[in-house]
């Protein structure tokens, strides 16, 4: 199969879809490789670095979309991208498509066969392709927190661990899954008083007995979420339902109610965030406020840390990658259930049901469709 691997083109994404070991392990499988020239400069692998991995670089994203049987990449597809997509081709990526209408609808129209990373899952039905981003997300979550909490930027100008005769910060994590997790160890671990807030009473127990105190739970009841939030000094929305769109967990109305300069970190904003005045913003311009609470919504969190984030994903799909080379996006996906999880559309069908809920559009089954 020829894997081609562009250059992302969504404000500062400084990942890449293809590592060099990546590329490494396609050609030694007997794949041919295209690359973008400079794809892989922000992440820290220059065009040498691929061409002794055996790969070929090309001089332009076009070249990459017409010649590619399968299209890999970090970000959803830009429109312009989409332009260049059809039938017959795959594409590996993350899609999040709930609350994208616009760009499930040029899926649809390309024809192209869709896999999203972040609706793949593994046989203890996590979903292992969103999992090394989220730990990247929700390790950063607190750190852009505690810059957008500085008083120069809007916020209350408090220091997250406080000082000697001065209280740490206040942070209350909605979510107490990879991400909120993730958030709630380095924001206690930069000082902040924290509480994780969640659903699920045995994922509060595990919290509690691997972590030992380092951060309270509470169960994320209405009220209590309510409550928490009056006494913040920073919210991480961390919240996932797999495929779908992220619900509204605070209100507009809630605002009032919170601390003047109180910071918002919403790291479910690619699913459409948790917070009713979400709105995704870019690293060039990360944050807005709205009656008086500063909003962070950056949809490509990860994208700061690019070496890292790059090196975590690659790690990640390669195996993904290579089955879906090696044995055709069909009999990969009837071979590994996960995997047929994350194909959301085909030849223009929409495969994913919590998608079609979010969009209103007509779903197929997955499975009908690896039948032929």
């Amino acid at each position: 199969m020829l894997i081609g691997c562009p250059k992302e083109i969504k404000p500062q994404e400084f990942r890449v879809g293809l590592t060099p070991a990546a590329a490494r392990e396609a050609t030694g499988h007997g794949h041919a490789v295209i690359v973008e020239t400079g794809a892989g400069i922000g992440a820290g692998f220059d065009d040498d670095a691929y061409r002794a991995a055996g790969a070929e670089i090309v001089a332009s994203a076009a070249e990459v979309f017409a010649r590619a049987e399968m299209v890999v990449k970090v970000k959803e597809p830009q429109a312009v991208e989409r332009a260049q997509l059809r039938r017959g081709q795959i594409l590996f990526t993350y899609l999040h498509l709930a609350p994208d209408p616009d760009q499930t609808r040029d899926l649809l129209a390309s024809g192209v066969t869709a896999i999203a990373y972040e609706t793949v899952t593994d046989a203890a039905g996590t979903l292992p392709l969103l999992a090394p981003m989220s730990e990247v997300a929700g390790r950063l979550a607190p750190q852009v927190g505690a810059w957008a909490l500085q008083k120069a930027n809007g916020g209350r100008g408090v220091l997250m661990g406080g000082v000697p005769g001065v209280g740490p910060a206040e942070v209350v994590v909605i979510g107490g899954g990879v991400v909120g997790t993730q958030a709630a160890r380095v924001a206690a671990g930069m000082g902040a008083d924290v509480t994780v807030l969640d659903r699920s009473l045995p994922r509060m127990r595990y919290l509690d007995d691997v972590y030992r105190g380092d951060f309270k739970t509470r169960y994320a009841s209405a009220e209590a979420t309510a409550d928490l939030i009056t006494r913040a000094d920073m919210v991480i929305g961390a919240v996932l339902i797999p495929g779908a769109a992220a619900p509204k967990l605070v209100t507009r109305a809630q605002l009032a109610t919170m601390k003047p300069g109180a910071v918002i970190v919403d790291v479910a904003i690619d699913q459409g965030g948790c917070f009713e005045t979400s709105r995704a913003t870019t690293h060039q311009d990360p944050i807005y406020e709205v009656d008086g609470i500063v909003h962070y919504c950056v949809a490509n969190m990860p994208g700061a840390v690019a070496r890292s984030s790059t090196i975590a994903l690659g790690n990640a799909t390669m195996p993904y990658m290579i089955a879906l080379a090696d044995k055709g996006w069909q009999e990969a996906c009837r071979a590994d259930a996960g995997l047929l999880a994350g194909l959301n559309t085909h030849e223009g069908q929409l495969t994913n049901a919590a998608v079609g809920r979010a969009l209103e559009i007509d779903v197929i089954s997955p499975a009908l469709v690896v039948k032929g």
